[in-house]
C-alpha cells in the first residue's frame, strides 16, 4: 500500500518581539539630528534609542568630522550619556563643532563660558560665542544674547543688532514668544527711538 503523504510542514510565523527586546535603529538623518539639537533632546533621543548608535555618532564625529555629530558626541562625553564621561575630550568635541559654524554648538560653549558650566567663567568668550550663534539665527541664542546685555555684557553698540535678530525671529511658542517680547521692550529702553525704529525696520 503507498504511504500516506507527509502533511507539509507548517512554518511558524516569527514570534513578536518581546517587551524590551531591542530594534534596529537607524542613523539619524542630518535633518532630523539637527532639529533633536536644536530642540535640546537630543541626548534623550540616544538614550530613548538605547544608546544603539554610540559607534556610529563617535565615529561620523571623530573620522567623518560631521559638525551635528561632533556636537552630540562632544555632548554625550561631557555628560556620559551611553559612554564614559569624559568632560574634557566632550568640550573639545564642541569646539571642533562651533568652529565649523555650528550654531548650537556656539551658543552652548557661550552659555557654559557664561554661567561656569564644565568650564571657568569667561564673560568675554562668552560673549564672542553667544553674538555668533545668534548672528547665526539660532533663536536660544538670540534670546540669551539679549540677555547677557541686559544685565551689563557686551556694548551699547550691540544693543542694535542684537535687538533687530530678536524682533526678527519667527517664535511659534506662546510662551517664548512673550519673554522674546519682553526682552525686546527691556531693550528697547536702553535705546535711542530712532535705533529701535531703524532696527524694527531691518530684515
Amino acid at each position: 500500500m503507498p504511504k500516506p503523504a507527509e502533511p507539509a510542514a507548517v512554518v511558524a510565523p516569527p514570534a513578536p518581539l518581546a517587551v524590551g527586546e531591542l530594534q534596529a535603529v537607524p542613523l539619524y538623518r542630518q535633518d532630523e539630528l539637527l532639529n533633536w539639537i536644536e530642540q535640546g533632546r537630543h541626548l534623550t533621543q540616544v538614550k530613548q534609542d538605547r544608546c544603539q548608535l554610540t559607534q556610529d555618532i563617535e565615529a561620523r564625529a571623530s573620522v567623518m568630522k560631521i559638525p551635528a555629530y561632533q556636537f552630540l558626541w562632544g555632548d554625550m562625553l561631557a555628560w556620559g550619556v551611553c559612554t564614559k564621561p569624559n568632560a574634557e575630550i566632550g568640550v573639545q568635541y564642541m569646539w571642533e563643532a562651533a568652529n565649523q559654524g555650528l550654531a548650537p554648538a556656539l551658543e552652548q560653549l557661550g552659555r557654559y563660558y557664561w554661567k561656569g558650566t564644565l568650564v571657568q567663567k569667561d564673560l568675554v568668550r562668552a560673549e564672542t560665542l553667544m553674538r555668533e550663534a545668534a548672528s547665526l539665527g539660532f533663536l536660544r541664542a538670540r534670546i540669551e544674547w539679549v540677555e547677557m546685555l541686559l544685565q551689563g555684557m557686551g556694548s551699547p553698540l550691540d544693543y542694535e543688532d542684537a535687538y533687530r535678530w530678536l524682533h526678527g525671529s519667527v517664535i511659534g511658542d506662546k510662551a517664548l514668544h512673550q519673554k522674546a517680547a519682553t526682552l525686546l521692550n527691556r531693550l528697547g529702553n536702553r535705546m535711542p527711538a530712532n535705533v529701535v525704529a531703524r532696527a524694527k525696520a531691518m530684515p
